[in-house]
């Protein structure tokens, strides 16, 4: 009963925003809440939403502060170098452009944190697509389809919960899995490329993109806000900050924060500029903000109730006994809709560990299937489980809607070249 629940609010959730009946978050909130208190868990609501809420605060609060730092280091003209380099670089080319991002998007996510990602690649790239007058769904395609690959470094996330959830080192699990990052990659250039020729020939045929949204990270520039004499104090400044997240010295929602305070007072010293600034970026920083906290509601509500676990349950459950010797390959099909249905703690903490104690009745070791259960990465990023996806639509201007129908194909052709490749290397 809880798996048919779980699954029928994020049916019902994936169709209403799908064809844009509700906003993300009124579904968030709204679809869970109901359904939850139909079936009989009212009294438990509030402390579940409570938790959900707790959990993704300091997330929340870090978004605001990162959204509010990086738009108002575009107004000071910090990424017009870069922007006029990449520019200088490619050209008016689209398929240049889309190979860029590719690239950029891989080099950034480095660091293995995602929000901080988006914000970097598309306040440096997103005034280069206006310019060429490219659609911004490009642009969000490539940076997820990127960013679900590079995800799978030991300190993105899966991985290490893998490495917790199993007793497992980074040898055993992570090390095996790089010739399939590299061939994942690969395949994100391709999709870059393929991207890029197409969106060029319809420039040629159809001419520039203009529908840009007024509240993505961009915006309307205002010459007046632009500071080139504080140009490498802004720069020293965003690389302190960056040095602080990778060092992980303090929160990073403290360190945005603080750095937004600092880059205030040093660039518009005039209480009437600070006020300007942030009226200008206050709407986009809460509207994402809200879509975090609505999300903190939807997965409190599916974990209170039990309803994520027992989805994931019920999916191992229908495979059936036949096909054991075959865990491995089931395993990393299943990886697919399991990492999108269910949030990464979910899986990997109450699944997985049940997936490998089937394996090692067996004989199947749980490094194969760990590495079986980080296929479906590829596609993760794309689960509107995911509060950090709601932050790359919003950066960007686009709705999450268009975002998902754009992206899911070229999603699900990662994760199966990352099969594909998995098992004729024999990695799983």
């Amino acid at each position: 009963m809880l798996t048919i629940i779980g699954f029928l609010m994020i049916t019902v959730f994936m169709i209403l925003i799908m064809n844009k009946k509700m906003t993300p978050l009124t579904a968030l909130v709204l679809i869970p809440l109901l359904i939850a208190y139909i079936a009989g868990f009212g009294e438990e609501l509030g402390n579940m939403m409570k938790d959900g809420v707790n959990e993704i605060a300091l997330t929340g609060v870090m978004l605001i502060f990162a959204i509010l730092y990086f738009s108002l280091m575009i107004d000071t003209g910090l990424f017009e170098p870069l922007v006029n380099a990449i520019i200088k670089a490619v050209g008016d080319n689209p398929v240049k452009t889309t190979l860029g991002t590719a690239l950029l998007t891989t080099l950034v996510s480095l660091d293995g944190d995602g929000s901080s990602t988006y914000l970097i690649v598309v306040a440096a790239l997103l005034p280069l697509y206006k310019k060429q007058g490219m659609n911004p769904l490009i642009l969000t395609c490539i940076i997820m389809l990127a960013g679900g690959i590079m995800n799978i470094l030991p300190w993105g996330g899966p991985t290490a919960r893998v490495m917790s959830s199993l007793k497992l080192s980074h040898t055993q699990i992570f090390v095996p899995m790089i010739p399939l990052m590299v061939i994942g990659i690969t395949w994100v250039f391709i999709v870059a490329y393929i991207l890029g020729r197409k969106e060029k020939k319809r420039i040629l045929k159809y001419g520039k993109y203009d529908k840009y949204s007024k509240q993505d990270i961009a915006g309307e520039k205002d010459m007046s806000l632009q500071r080139p004499k504080l140009l490498y104090v802004n720069l020293i400044l965003t690389l302190i900050l960056l040095a602080v997240m990778i060092l992980d010295i303090i929160p990073l929602s403290i360190a945005f924060m603080i750095a937004f305070c600092i880059a205030a007072v040093i660039n518009y010293p005039q209480l009437k500029d600070q006020q300007k600034i942030i009226s200008k970026h206050a709407g986009n920083a809460l509207g994402v903000a809200g879509m975090i906290f609505g999300a903190g509601i939807f997965t409190g509500i599916l974990n209170g109730t039990g309803i994520m676990h027992a989805m994931g349950n019920s999916i191992i459950e229908i495979i059936p006994e036949s096909w054991g010797s075959s865990l491995n390959v089931i395993t990393a099909v299943f990886s697919v809709p399991l990492t999108f249905f269910l949030t990464n703690d979910a899986y990997y903490f109450g699944i997985l560990p049940i997936i490998t104690a089937t394996g090692s009745q067996l004989g199947i070791p749980p490094d194969v299937l760990g590495r079986a259960s980080l296929v479906g990465q590829a596609s993760h990023l794309l689960s509107p489980l995911v509060p950090s996806t709601y932050l790359l639509v919003s950066l960007a201007g686009v709705e999450f809607s268009d975002h998902l129908k754009f992206t899911i194909k070229w999603a699900i052709g990662s994760s199966i070249v990352m099969l594909i490749s998995a098992l004729i290397l024999g990695v799983i």
